[in-house]
């Protein structure tokens, strides 16, 4: 498996946001935080809490979490195995960026939801105002 190597940041202005970005980049990383943040979890059980994502790109996806130190794999040596999936400390640290972009999102769900369309299909509440 290719080893993932640290990536250098030239540290301009928005560096501290591009590298946060790194880390949860992705339709699925975000979310597999958010599902731990409640508990340890099973990998079937991610599996089926993300029920489109395949197990090719769950493994994946996990194994980046693992790599960037956000969470931890626990395997335990039975028959049939058993692997576990935890944050770790620094994973834990993310909880209230997770938790802020689960709250914008629920927010910009029901303004979508509820608001009348514009033209283009946009949200006229959501539209730039000059």
């Amino acid at each position: 498996m290719k080893r993932l190597e640290p990536k250098s940041y030239d540290c301009a202005a928005g560096c501290p946001v591009d590298a946060t970005l790194d880390l949860i980049d992705g339709k699925w990383k975000a979310v597999i935080l958010y599902h731990l943040l409640g508990d340890t979890i099973r990998f079937n059980e991610l599996g089926r809490r993300l029920s489109r994502i395949t197990q090719r790109m769950l493994t994946r996806q996990l194994r980046e979490l693992e790599a960037a130190g956000l969470i931890h794999r626990e395997i335990y040596a039975e028959v049939p195995p058993r692997v576990e999936y935890s944050l770790t400390a620094l994973g834990r640290s993310l909880e209230p960026v997770i938790r802020s972009l689960w709250t914008w999102g629920n927010t910009y769900l029901e303004v979508r939801r509820t608001a009348p369309r514009s033209l283009n299909g946009v949200p006229a509440a959501a539209q730039r105002v000059n």
